[in-house]
C-alpha cells in the first residue's frame, strides 16, 4: 500500500512569524506560494539587469502616478506571499509600511525569467489571475519576448499576447503610456 507525502502548509501569518523569529531570513530567498515555502532561483546578472532596466523605464514613464516596487513581497491571500520581480502599485502616503500590497493595490506585475519561465507561467501567473491581478507581464529573456496577460478569471487570464522587438505596448492602467518592447528587453 502506497501512501502520499503529507505536507504541512503554512499561512502568511505563520510564514511572517518565522521571519520575525529568525527561522527565515532575507538571505534564504524564499517565498510563500499556496501555503508552501518555495525556494527562489538565484538572481543572475542578466535577470538583475532586466529588473533594473524595468525599474528605471517605468519610473521615468510614470513618475509619481505609480510606485515601482522591485523584488518585494505582496500579500495575495492567507496562503500566498510571493515576491514578483516588479510590481506597479497604487501610490500610498505610507509606501505600504502598514501592510504589504494586496491584489487591489497592484496595477501590474512583471516576472523576469531566464531559468524560471515554466514555473512563472504555470504556477505564479495562474495564482495572480485567481487573485484578480489585472495585468501581468512575463519577460522571457531567452525567448526575447514579452508575454502580456490580461482579463483575470479563476480559470486564468482570458487575454494573452506575445510582443517582440519592434513592437510597442501599453500598461492597461495607463493606456496613454507607450512602451517599446526593445526598451524592456534591452
Amino acid at each position: 500500500m502506497t501512501t502520499g507525502l503529507l505536507r504541512r502548509l503554512f499561512t502568511v501569518k505563520e510564514y511572517n512569524r518565522m521571519v520575525e523569529a529568525g527561522i527565515l531570513t532575507e538571505d534564504d530567498r524564499v517565498e510563500l506560494i499556496r501555503g508552501e515555502i518555495v525556494q527562489m532561483s538565484p538572481i543572475g546578472r542578466r535577470h538583475a539587469a532586466h529588473v533594473r532596466r524595468l525599474d528605471t523605464l517605468l519610473s521615468e514613464k510614470l513618475g509619481r502616478r505609480a510606485l515601482v516596487d522591485t523584488q518585494n513581497p505582496i500579500e495575495l491571500d492567507d496562503a500566498s506571499q510571493p515576491q514578483p520581480d516588479v510590481a506597479l502599485l497604487q501610490p500610498r502616503a505610507d509606501f505600504y509600511e502598514s501592510a504589504h500590497p494586496q491584489a487591489h493595490d497592484i496595477l501590474l506585475i512583471i516576472e523576469v525569467a531566464d531559468t524560471t519561465v515554466e514555473t512563472d507561467r504555470d504556477v505564479k501567473i495562474p495564482l495572480y489571475a485567481e487573485q484578480g491581478i489585472i495585468e501581468v507581464w512575463l519577460v522571457d529573456i531567452n525567448g526575447q519576448c514579452l508575454e502580456v496577460y490580461r482579463q483575470p478569471s479563476t480559470e486564468g487570464y482570458q487575454e494573452r499576447q506575445k510582443f517582440y522587438r519592434g513592437q510597442t505596448l501599453f500598461i492597461q492602467a495607463f493606456p496613454d503610456v507607450e512602451i517599446a518592447v526593445a526598451d524592456v528587453l534591452g
